[in-house]
């Protein structure tokens, strides 16, 4: 993710070190840096942020957050979007949202803003953005943005004069009413987004839906539509603030192949709180920047969010660390990290964040006392000695008999393989796969080492195979059971899968270190095989010649020789090769590897050897 450092200084009242020590302190503490980019007078750091932080620390605040734990910097509650808990208790009655599957979306907040006047951003919103590579488009837009970059949470604007209306009843006089409904597409639903394309959507994909209108808005948690966009006539607007599935959203835009910096945040789980903070921030900076009234919000949230309280024993975070910290030591890390916590009868029950979804069992908050404190700090414990009074280590019998297993297939000139665990059938579905290809887990291991021989065998030339003859070691599925079994495929023999017996070994056997010291990889591109037979003198070093003139003449494109047929007769040698040849560079033509084998006749010839 890119991060500004300008940007990060404005959650702190003090300064933040040098760009360079801020590098220092996350690569340290928390996230590599994989590059630092000076941009006119700002400094942009591309962190390296973990799947496992992705719901909290892909925003600047997320950062800044580390930032002010691990250097001990106060961030300025003022700046802090989380520091005021948002209120969203005026609510109005021209925004009904409505919400299809509660699982797909476990929150919707919407805000209804009127009188706004969309145009030019001011130049620091404009500078902040385009110092993370984000195009400017006007203050609205940009207020979204600035606010998913800032906070985390991915927003979207809706130009409301767009929108279909429908009348509202009760006893006042009607009013105008917005139905927003999150649900699943239609089968055969289009929809234009906002980078001019149109989608074809599936019922797989989850939409944000004009119900009055029964169309599609936007696609959830990846990109909003085209037709209902904001442009500088829009004048009332509806603001959506939502918490998204992760996994439908992941879906979604790998099939659309429609990947964007909102789905790459809702695909890492974001917490459902985030949704109010994100609208909040956001309707503020529209106000300061557009003008604009809020006329109310509406807030549908079905399950709301519990925290979780955890307890990790003080012993036990020393105990797991290697250290001797004390109680005040570890109340100083959960103080600056900004958790809610208690201490006594030697244990501390700490309340994780809401948006700390990562912290659930006691071993997660170990981690963050150790990263907080520095791994630098945690002494070196040498290990102990493998002597008498520990014992010799207990033999694993299924690893044992599958090792024995390889190295007799081995020997016999069988190749391992390793093929996918996922099959068209089976007995046991994958929960939440999130391609949809090979829902089940495999019965058997056969049917992909049958795939396997049948593309090893095109190429057999080029790994100087006579046979292909494969096998996998592998868990298998079936009848209710997780069994463990080894297959065999081959050119000239029938297919076979058998359950592998542990055995009774009591000690690994030593075996032999391999010597290979480098290896290559292949080309991507296609190979030519030639054959060549000639007679040659009978002579002991005749054999290594013809090799030596196939070296000399194939300008580098030789990968493989192979004997395959020789006899002798009459005092003479005939040899017949295959030569494989192919390049790392491009597809090689035929009248190039003509002009090679004329060349290679015409070095046999001159040698008096004869061409057969």
């Amino acid at each position: 993710m890119k991060v500004s450092y300008n940007w990060l200084n404005t959650f702190f009242d003090k300064k933040l070190p040098s760009a360079d020590a801020v590098v220092e302190a996350l690569t340290f503490h928390v996230f590599e840096v994989d590059g630092v980019e000076r941009i006119d007078d700002d400094v942009v750091l591309d962190v390296k942020v973990t799947a496992n932080r992705g719901h909290d620390c892909l925003s600047h605040r997320g950062i800044a957050r580390e930032l002010s734990a691990i250097l001990k910097l106060p961030i300025d509650p003022q700046r802090d979007p989380f520091a005021k808990k948002p209120d969203l208790s005026k609510r109005t009655g021209k925004v009904k949202v409505s919400i299809e599957d509660q699982e797909s979306c476990r929150r919707f907040t919407a805000a209804y803003l009127t009188g706004v006047k969309v145009g030019p951003s001011p130049e620091w919103l404009k500078q902040s953005l385009e110092a993370i590579g984000q195009r400017s488009i006007n203050n609205v837009v940009d207020a979204t943005n600035f606010v998913m970059f800032d906070t985390g949470q991915p927003l979207h604007a809706y130009d409301a004069g767009k929108l279909s209306r429908g009348r509202s009843s009760g006893n006042t006089e009607d009013r105008p009413l917005y139905a927003i409904e999150v649900r699943a597409a239609r089968a055969g639903e289009r929809m234009i987004a906002l980078d001019d394309k149109e989608y074809a959507l599936k019922p797989s994909d989850l939409v944000v839906a004009d119900a009055n209108a029964d169309t599609a808005v936007g696609i959830a948690g990846v990109k909003g539509g085209k037709p209902s966009g904001v442009d500088d006539q829009t004048t009332d607007i509806i603001l959506e603030s939502a918490n998204f599935d992760g996994a439908s959203v992941r879906r979604t835009a790998a099939s659309l192949k429609l990947r964007t910096d909102a789905s790459d945040r809702f695909q890492q789980v974001i917490s459902s709180e985030l949704a109010a903070y994100g609208l909040q921030q956001a309707v503020e900076l529209i106000r300061s920047l557009a003008d604009g009234e809020v006329e109310g919000f509406a807030d549908e949230y079905p399950s709301p969010f519990a925290t979780v309280a955890i307890t990790v024993p003080m012993q036990k975070v020393n105990a797991v660390l290697g250290t001797k910290l004390a109680d005040a030591d570890i109340s100083d890390v959960f103080t600056r990290l900004g958790f809610s916590f208690k201490y006594g009868g030697g244990a501390f029950i700490v309340e994780a964040p809401s948006e700390r979804l990562d912290l659930t069992i006691p071993e997660d908050l170990i981690e963050e006392v150790g990263r907080i404190v520095g791994y630098d700090a945690v002494l070196a414990t040498p290990l102990l000695p493998l002597d008498s009074a520990r014992g010799k280590p207990k033999v694993n019998a299924d690893f044992l008999a599958a090792e024995q297993l390889r190295e007799e297939l081995m020997a016999r000139g069988y190749s391992e393989m390793f093929t996918s665990v996922f099959a068209e059938k089976g007995e046991r579905v994958v929960a939440n796969k999130v391609d949809g290809v090979r829902p089940f887990l495999r019965r058997s291991l056969l049917p992909g080492l049958q795939e396997a021989l049948e593309r090893n065998v095109r190429t057999k030339a080029i790994l100087g195979l006579r046979e292909v003859k494969l096998f996998e070691i592998g868990a298998v599925w079936r009848d209710g059971r997780e069994l463990v079994v080894v297959g065999t495929v081959g050119e000239k023999e029938e297919p076979a899968e058998r359950v592998i017996d542990p055995g009774a070994g009591d000690a690994y056997p030593s075996l032999p270190v391999s010597n290979t010291r480098q290896y290559r990889s292949f080309s991507k591109f296609p190979f030519i095989v030639r054959d060549i037979a000639m007679w040659i003198p009978e002579d002991p070093n005749a054999f290594s010649e013809a090799v030596s003139v196939f070296a000399e003449h194939n300008h580098g494109l030789l990968q493989h020789v192979d004997l395959f047929d020789q006899y002798h007769k009459d005092g003479r040698a005939s040899y017949a090769f295959h030569l494989v040849l192919q390049s790392f560079e491009k597809t090689l033509t035929d009248g190039e590897v003509n002009a090679i084998m004329e060349e290679i006749y015409a070095a046999v010839k001159a040698k008096g050897w004869e061409v057969r």
